[in-house]
């Protein structure tokens, strides 16, 4: 099936898939308006409506109350603090999400409700007892949230590059930049409930500060993000939440690449927990930032994660993602281009088995000129079970002359009932612009088989070789060799263990 518009309206299709040979070989277009949740309770006031939902309540209160209770001086610091304030008053007023609230009509996270949800303690009572593995010198790790010195490595980092958490940075200009990025995020962001969580619950916030004009490219920061679970089997309890944040801050003229990993430590890599992160960059005037996102979450775990970035003129930011784990995978990716001759290079691979979620939603948002985008999301559903979400925006606006934005979604699906919803988006309002976009969704064509079989390959074997090329197309654009070895042993493996052979 295939589906492709190059538009100057806007244009919000939203499409409900399944492979060709389940249903008949049509496309479904359904345009549905947004539907909003029922508040569980109301009350009126002479200036708003207040909704309060005893279950979001209950787990905000286990945050104060966690947070509270610790010893850590990093718990009171002043910007924590004012970011716990605004959310607190935010989360009075906010439901918890369901199938009805748009955001949410294709994801479905009514399971987290199944589990006690209980914040991760801090301080942290056990730590691994051994660094985290990193083919880098330049290592932050973060532990269940909370930065941890003895399992990091920071010493190779140029001078004047400040990476750590946020406590440690003294009062002056640089501490005054961090705190100034911080509010301003604050009040920009379209936030959802999630985002509210991480700012009440955050025990911590990194911090990657790179003055002007510095370079650090040679060897990239690596970003390790550790969680402990709760227990396995009939022992599934509770779930372990954690709720880190960092602050990516590079200021005009300077260069970073970033490697962000999130995984399981010390056990949990099985285990039952939630994840909810939350990554800001802040990229200045000529400034360019390389991001590659690595999530391999246990197969048991909710991993729910914000990436913002602030991009402002002829800046530069390459976001490469790969996700393979979580039971709940949910990735909510919001850029504005804040100046004009403005780059953002977006890639995306998702894997779903095993009944997994994979989830994109993205937003793009293009104010100035001669602004230049492009967007390739990919996903491969093995499971009967599987399920696949992109809705990606991009919202090109009256002063965005001279645009250039493109985006395409790609899916797989090789199971009989696999299942993807796709809602590429664009909204034009410039009139000079070249933009377009589309959707693809297929199982694996005969006519690609024949052509590897009539080349002396086997069945299975041209089979695995289409879709590994599937998803390695994404993966190639990893610029770290250690990571992207990795990565591709890892699908390699997850690719080995579907049975292939059992499809076409």
């Amino acid at each position: 099936m295939w589906c492709c518009c190059s538009s100057s309206s806007s244009l919000s299709p939203s499409i409900l898939l399944r492979p060709p040979h389940s249903i008949p070989k049509t496309l479904t277009l359904t345009l549905s308006p947004p539907r909003r949740s029922k508040p569980l309770a109301v009350s009126s006031s002479s200036s708003s409506i207040a909704i309060s939902d005893p279950f979001v309540l209950e787990i905000a209160e286990k945050l104060e109350d966690s947070l509270a209770s610790s010893s850590s001086s990093v718990q009171s610091f002043p910007p924590l603090q004012t970011l716990r304030d605004s959310s607190s008053q935010s989360l009075l007023y906010t439901p918890w999400p369901t199938r009805k609230s748009d955001p949410f009509r294709f994801t479905d996270i009514s399971y987290l409700r199944k589990y006690p949800i209980l914040p991760t303690p801090t301080p942290i009572p056990t730590l691994p007892s051994s660094p985290l593995d990193s083919p880098f010198p330049n290592l932050l790790t973060l532990v269940n949230g909370v930065f941890v010195p003895s399992l990091s490595s920071l010493s190779a980092l140029p001078t004047g590059v400040f990476v750590g958490s946020i406590s440690d940075i003294p009062q002056g200009a640089l501490y005054d930049r961090v705190v100034a990025a911080l509010d301003y995020s604050n009040g920009i962001v379209e936030k959802d409930i999630f985002w509210d969580f991480n700012s009440v619950g955050a025990a911590d916030i990194a911090v990657i500060h790179v003055p002007a004009g510095v370079r650090v490219v040679d060897e990239p920061i690596h970003v390790q993000f550790g969680y402990s679970g709760g227990g396995v089997g009939a022992e599934e309890s509770v779930m372990p939440m954690s709720n880190p944040r960092v602050l990516v801050v590079v200021e005009e003229g300077a260069e970073v690449m970033i490697v962000e990993e999130h995984f399981g430590v010390e056990g949990s890599e099985e285990k039952c927990y939630w994840a909810n992160s939350v990554m800001e960059l802040v990229i200045e005037e000529g400034a360019k930032v390389s991001h590659s996102y690595i999530q391999r979450q246990s197969l048991k775990a909710a991993h729910i994660k914000w990436t913002i970035a602030r991009q402002k003129s002829t800046s530069s930011y390459k976001l490469v993602e790969v996700s393979t784990g979580g039971k709940l995978s949910r990735h909510n990716l919001h850029i504005q281009q804040l100046g004009p001759d403005t780059v953002t290079d977006l890639s995306a691979f998702h894997f779903a088995q095993n009944k997994q979620i994979q989830d994109l939603h993205s937003k793009l948002i293009l104010d100035h000129p001669r602004g230049y985008s492009r967007q390739l999301h990919k996903c491969i559903v093995c499971d009967p079970e599987g399920h696949a979400i992109f809705d990606g925006n991009i919202k090109v606006n009256r002063f965005a002359q001279k645009t250039d934005a493109g985006q395409q979604t790609r899916t797989l699906l090789l199971g009989p009932q696999a299942l993807v919803h796709v809602k590429p988006n664009l909204q034009i309002v410039a009139d000079d612009v070249k933009c377009a976009h589309g959707a693809t969704v297929s199982d694996i064509q005969e006519d690609q088989l024949f052509y590897f079989r009539t080349r002396g390959l086997d069945l299975e074997t041209a089979k695995n070789a289409l879709v590994f090329s599937f998803g390695n197309e994404v993966i190639n654009h990893i610029p770290f060799e250690p990571i992207k070895k990795k990565v591709i042993s890892q699908v390699k493996e997850l690719l080995s263990s579907q049975k292939l052979s059992a499809v076409g």
